[in-house]
């Protein structure tokens, strides 16, 4: 009996708000591979400083990925993340606070 459990979190791994990470998370059987984030709400951002966020400290980053993360990461998961990855989480909760008329401008 094969007791082994992959999952690879994310439906699609491609699209912007879908982090395929350089190194999988191990939680116990279960392996994430990639971390899809949605926008955050103001309830999701409480507690934390935007002027953190946008300077990517690493403790406001680790509080708000448990909030936005399918699947959930835990404190720990996020504390224990490559460099790299939590880079580009980073990257992608920045472009949540550009405001949609300046995406618009940036792509055209």
């Amino acid at each position: 009996m094969n007791t082994e459990s992959t999952t690879t979190v994310a439906d699609e791994t491609t699209g912007t708000n879908v982090i395929v990470l350089e190194t999988p998370i191990q939680r116990g059987e279960q392996v994430i591979r990639s971390v899809r984030l949605r926008k955050p709400t103001a309830g999701d951002l409480r507690g934390i400083k935007l002027f953190d966020l946008a300077q990517m400290d690493v403790t406001a980053l680790t509080t708000v990925l448990p909030r936005i993360s399918q699947p959930i990461l835990t404190t720990a998961d996020a504390g224990k993340l490559e460099p790299a990855d939590l880079i580009e989480f980073a990257r992608v909760i920045g472009d949540f606070f550009v405001p949609k008329a300046e995406r618009e401008s940036l792509s055209a």
